[in-house]
């Protein structure tokens, strides 16, 4: 088992590469099709804040990591029922369509479990 303070680096790292593979999928034109692109954003998105979890957390149970992730994701979503001009203006900007998205999605839910339930099990492996 590594040690949770040599696990953040990694941690780090891992979170830089999910975040340029999202970059990726959006910016880079791969010839995939546009629902593939959403749904893989969304996923990545999902491992993306696994990962700042466990970078924060690195000496935490996977278990619990992942129950905070799905906790802060769903609380995301939840959060584009709220409508006031300024946080739509922000959410019109690249900034605010990265972080925060613009419209409700039920199927993004599903989508950042797969990207907690991937990250969370990557995660596992690589203490064991």
């Amino acid at each position: 088992m590594v040690d949770a303070g040599h696990r953040r680096p990694a941690l780090i790292l891992a979170v830089a590469a999910v975040i340029a593979a999202g970059l990726a999928v959006r910016f880079v034109p791969l010839g995939l099709p546009a629902g593939v692109v959403k749904y893989a954003g969304s996923t990545l998105w999902g491992a993306m804040v696994y990962g700042l979890i466990a970078a924060v957390r690195p000496a935490a149970a996977v278990r619990r990591l992942t129950v905070a992730a799905l906790s802060v994701s769903a609380a995301v979503e939840f959060f584009r029922l709220v409508h006031t001009p300024w946080l739509d203006a922000f959410r019109l900007t690249l900034a605010g369509q990265l972080l925060l998205g613009r419209v409700f999605s039920p199927w993004n839910l599903l989508a950042y479990a797969v990207g907690i339930a991937v990250a969370a099990g990557c995660d596992a492996a690589s203490r064991r």
